[in-house]
């Protein structure tokens, strides 16, 4: 299969630079089997779903992994702009920069708020940097010194500001580790998750620190020569009783974004059970690929030729998918992290 089978065309104005406010008032694509006809907003969950059905949300936290400072070597100042991707122990961290090839071995970096990395290798486009604090201080010390990781069609058209702090961020975060945040997750308050209560819909969580490699293009001709960064994830033994639970009774499986789908499938993958499942994940979701946990997908809509949207077309079937999103696009619909949402049901679910 190619990569240019996933390609449409985008209008521009379809990039949402903000999110809907409230949350909830972002519009929502509802499909199982067909294209429901209604305008409808995220709001109108609880009316779409049944007592019984089970949402799975993913709990990790965006950590502000953006960084600005310089390199310390010779007379030149070279600005640096870094993004962190993953903690490996000892003060040392992968990390992507600009510009990636002035920077060697050695090199010292003084960041915005007094944070200092030494550049100590490379493999590939990744950097590896060495900090001058333990993985803690530096979690804490970003905070303040660090920028929200925006996705780069957001950051090409405006920086990242206070407002993003909270606006890039789900209810659900709990566990910092994250580099993109689990977007279908942001368009759920409190006030939705109690009238989904009220409705009898459950929830459950599981963890997976959203890395970089979600914003990477596919460069690769063929969909099967990609491969995937790998990314950390938990799936605890109470969320899989609770699966269990609901499947027994009769419920949906709802995955509440692509991260919180693809963390389910990687952990019935070896055995075709779901079984409690700890460590990193790579997999890559196709059509062809069999579903054994979901049912059901709460995703944003997804940029042209991504892995992302191959998953979509796993989901409900590529014929589908180029049907929903032409509907998307001509209706006007918010496209990508801060955009509009699709509830999309399986046909063997209904």
């Amino acid at each position: 299969m190619l990569v240019s089978d996933f390609d449409f065309d985008l209008p521009p104005e379809l990039i949402a630079e903000r999110p809907a406010q409230p949350r909830e008032a972002a519009r929502l694509l509802h499909y199982a089997g067909g294209i429901d006809p209604r305008a409808l907003t995220v709001a109108d969950l609880p009316a779409l779903l049944r007592a019984g059905d089970l949402l799975v949300f993913n709990d990790t936290k965006v950590i502000p992994a953006r960084l600005f400072g310089r390199r310390e070597r010779g007379p030149a100042e070279v600005k640096v702009e870094a993004l962190l991707l993953k903690a490996l122990g000892g003060r040392r961290w992968t990390a992507m920069a600009k510009p990636a090839r002035r920077l060697q071995p050695g090199d010292r970096i003084l960041f915005d708020g007094g944070i200092t990395a030494e550049m100590a290798g490379r493999s590939g486009e990744q950097l590896e940097f060495v900090f001058d604090r333990d993985d803690a201080e530096l979690l804490a010390a970003l905070e303040t010194a660090g920028a929200m990781p925006l996705p780069p069609y957001i950051v090409a058209q405006r920086a990242a500001d206070e407002r993003d702090r909270s606006d890039y961020q789900t209810i659900f975060a709990e566990k910092p580790g994250a580099v993109a945040a689990p977007t279908a997750g942001l368009h759920f308050t409190p006030a939705l998750m109690q009238a989904l209560a009220q409705k009898g819909v459950g929830s459950a969580r599981v963890t997976l620190h959203v890395g970089a490699g979600t914003f990477l293009p596919v460069k690769a001709e063929r969909v099967e020569d990609h491969r995937m960064h790998a990314e950390w994830g938990e799936v605890p033994a109470e969320t899989v009783a609770a699966i269990a639970a609901a499947k027994a009774a009769g419920g949906r499986i709802i995955a509440v974004g692509t991260t919180s789908l693809r963390l389910l499938e990687s952990a019935a993958r070896e055995t075709g059970a779901l079984l409690p499942f700890r460590g990193e994940t790579d997999i890559f979701i196709t059509p062809g690929f069999r579903f054994r946990v979901a049912d059901g997908l709460i995703t944003n809509f997804h940029l042209p030729k991504s892995t992302l949207l191959m998953l979509v077309a796993a989901f409900v079937g590529l014929d589908a998918q180029r049907t929903i999103y032409r509907h998307a696009v001509a209706q006007g619909f918010r496209f990508y992290s801060y955009g509009d949402t699709s509830l999309l049901f399986r046909q063997a679910a209904e």
